[in-house]
């Protein structure tokens, strides 16, 4: 009966101290930390046997990578994480596979060229805000991008019809801008506030994302404005729309807030044709 009970005890104690070792490998993650919601296994298969193996390379398609998920595919490729499911046939949108290949634009879409970017359709009880001035200058929701010189990739979606001149992005938040967009540490750019200030769409889209299933970003929304352009709004304390509703330019969309980062601000990107971009480029002068 003592060897028993001795035994018994010697157990638990194991087994807690295992607990207690696995949480203590927990870290906030970064921005850039690819885990999260729907996260792809890792298990050892042969590529060959996974769904869409036979188009593995293939233009229009994209193979998963170690700690990808569908949110974020969807991102990096300007698209809905639904629609890749719903194109690539997946069963369950939940496990996908490190190897198994997913497609990433729509059937019969020519990969490459964007067509005419699809305008959303208009909600008829949508408020916009006014956004407060951003210290002494007014931050006003001008219709135009600034005047500065395209690069060559955007003349390229000018003439594919991918031009965000139409859009009129206006500034999602009114504070000052903390941290400016970095290429290689910071995919757009950070905006300061204080908890519950409001977060506007800058420009009338459809939610294509609202949860807080992409670790580094918190509670985010994501907005699709036509097929070229995405932005992205994280950190916020609250969000104040769904998936696959519409949304107009103005509209308050979340409350800022600081979920997933180390103070209260707005991490906000512009995303063309999934590759992110600097926003200054396409934001209104203060």
């Amino acid at each position: 009966m003592l060897l028993s009970r001795g035994l018994g005890a010697l157990s638990a104690v194991l087994v807690a101290g295992g607990l207690l070792a696995g949480c203590a490998q927990v870290n906030k993650a970064p921005v850039e930390d690819r885990g999260g919601w729907g996260s792809a296994s890792t298990t050892r298969v042969d590529p060959s046997t996974l769904p869409g193996a036979e188009n593995a390379g293939k233009p229009g398609y994209y193979t998963v990578q170690p700690g990808d998920t569908l949110i974020r595919i969807g991102l990096e490729h300007g698209q809905s994480w639904k629609d890749v499911a719903r194109w690539s046939n997946l069963t369950n949108p939940d496990l996908i596979e490190v190897g198994q290949v997913v497609r990433v634009v729509p059937p019969g879409a020519a990969v490459g060229v964007q067509s005419q970017g699809t305008r959303p359709v208009a909600s008829t009880t949508v408020q916009p805000v006014t956004l407060p001035p951003a210290g002494s200058a007014a931050s006003t929701p001008a219709t135009a991008p600034v005047a500065t010189a395209p690069t060559s990739a955007e003349s390229a979606a000018s003439s594919a019809g991918g031009d965000a001149s139409g859009l009129g992005f206006m500034w999602p938040a009114s504070g000052a801008v903390i941290a400016g967009f970095n290429e290689s540490t910071n995919k757009g750019v950070d905006i300061a506030g204080k908890a519950g200030d409001p977060i506007v769409a800058a420009a009338d889209g459809r939610v294509v994302y609202a949860g807080a299933g992409l670790r580094g970003y918190g509670h985010l929304v994501i907005l699709k404005h036509n097929n070229t352009y995405l932005t992205a709004y994280a950190h916020n304390q609250k969000l104040l729309v769904k998936e696959d509703q519409n949304v107009k330019k103005g509209q308050k969309i979340a409350e800022m807030g600081n979920t997933d980062a180390d103070r209260v601000k707005l991490h906000f990107e512009v995303r063309r044709q999934g590759k992110p971009v600097d926003p200054s480029r396409y934001l209104p002068a203060r």
